[in-house]
């Protein structure tokens, strides 16, 4: 039989978008800057096979182009056009192996760009195009970036003696796009909804499907396989499947281990869709019911995680959040014996993070863990309109000789996305049941 039809696809972001965005960065360049953004490039993953293709974020962001070896100059003021591309060649005999690649006439016409070229002008037009852009904007962070742009300062300078102005300062791109990146427009929130739409059909469909005697891989499939039936390109990072004492691992991906009865499995996995990603963490029994230790630890977990739901809005800080999430959990290890002493001190000592070790927030966007700077003048930064969060507090007790054996091994982890609204928040993932009596009774239903 096969599962419920494909969610709808919301509308692809404009090229007036695109365009406005590019427009909305050479606002903030001064007149004889430019920028410099290559695109990625094809990976190996073996002789001749390679890795799926995935755009580099930030010239999707500002193009939308989704073709492999491209570079975008941003040209202010330039009277020939501003956005220049340059794109693979055309060239029939690849094309009928490997599919239509659009060119630069394409480029323009399908992109809506000033200007495209195809790569092989690239070298002798980009001389010409940043001859006179004194200030270069690019990632210095990237070294193909840095390469790019120190060769072409050789050259211009070489020609010095006739009339050429090669670049005189590198800038870093990061801190002016990163910040426009940070703020969703209500396109980006529609298709992180959708994204966070179909991570949720997929977790469900996890829930359903588990039972004792599959593996840790068998879930994992029912997660891609609802990825890739509603329109996505698979999953936005390595779906993390760990049963039992595996879900204690971060970053467990082997996802190799049979699922036991009596254990609880933890799955945090999300969608990417049009580059957007969703990310939502979800612990369920595997046999469909909780044990009293495991509800106990899982309620102190789900009670901190609706608090710091609940104290998204604008001004807040994730700092914040973060501390009223250690300050719950941290009481709530010491109310069931796992801590001993005053919440203050064990706050002071950092003794909880034994028990959580990580952050509870991070943005989300094009990238999982998206772009964005987390303070501002050394300061927490107040969470605005826009701007897209997890939430995802967690508990991994070590199976070690001191812990009380009802508890040895257990880890859990809730994870939403939430976007920031005028009005507080909104939750992108809530069709995924986190409630104990909700999961028992889906888990139920099949």
């Amino acid at each position: 039989m096969l599962p419920a039809p494909p969610l709808p696809r919301p509308e692809p972001i404009g090229n007036d978008e695109y365009r406005a965005r590019r427009q909305a960065l050479m606002a903030q360049l001064p007149t004889d800057g430019a920028v410099l953004l290559p695109g990625a490039g094809l990976v190996t993953r073996s002789r001749d096979s390679d890795y799926p293709f995935r755009q580099n974020s930030d010239l999707h962001y500002l193009s939308g182009f989704a073709e492999p070896d491209a570079l975008l100059l941003l040209l202010p003021g330039r009277s020939e056009g501003e956005s220049v591309l340059f794109c693979q060649d055309r060239d029939p005999s690849l094309e009928a192996w490997n599919g239509i690649r659009l060119g630069a006439e394409g480029a323009v016409r399908e992109h809506g760009l000033d200007q495209a070229f195809e790569n092989a002008e690239r070298d002798e037009r980009l001389e010409t195009l940043l001859d006179g852009r004194t200030s270069l904007y690019l990632m210095l962070g990237d070294a193909e970036s840095m390469a790019l742009a120190d060769e072409i300062r050789e050259r211009l300078t070489a020609r010095v003696r006739r009339g050429a102005c090669p670049p005189q300062r590198y800038v870093d791109l990061a801190p002016l796009l990163h910040e426009m990146r940070l703020i969703k427009s209500e396109a980006e929130l529609a298709l992180m909804r959708h994204a966070a739409g179909i991570s949720a059909r997929a977790h469900r469909r996890a829930m359903l499907a588990a039972r004792p005697g599959l593996a840790e891989y068998h879930l994992q499939a029912e997660l891609e396989h609802e990825f890739r039936w509603h329109g996505g390109s698979g999953p936005a990072y390595a779906s993390i499947v760990g049963g039992g004492a595996n879900a204690c691992v971060l970053h467990y991906i082997e996802n190799s281990e049979p699922l036991r009865d009596g254990e609880l499995v933890l799955i945090d996995a999300g969608v990417e869709f049009d580059l957007y990603a969703g990310d939502i963490t979800r612990t369920f029994p595997v046999g469909g019911r909780f044990s009293e230790a495991q509800r106990e630890l899982y309620e102190l977990v789900l009670a901190a995680q609706e608090r710091a739901v609940a104290a998204v809005r604008p001004g807040a800080t994730l700092v914040e959040i973060h501390d009223g999430v250690v300050r719950d959990l941290t009481a709530g290890l010491i109310r069931l014996g796992l801590l001993q002493g005053e919440v203050e001190a064990r706050i002071e000592d950092e003794s909880y993070k034994r028990f959580y070790l990580h952050s509870t927030s991070h943005w989300l966007g094009l990238d999982v863990h998206d772009v964005g700077s987390y303070r501002l003048d050394g300061k927490p930064r107040p969470l605005e309109a826009g701007m897209v969060l997890t939430v995802e507090p967690g508990l991994y007790v070590p199976a070690d000789d001191d812990i009380p054996l009802p508890y040895r091994g257990i880890g859990i982890r809730i994870e939403d996305d939430v976007a920031v609204t005028a009005e507080g928040c909104e939750v992108l993932t809530g069709d995924v049941p986190k409630r104990v009596a909700d999961i028992e009774t889906l888990m139920a239903s099949e």
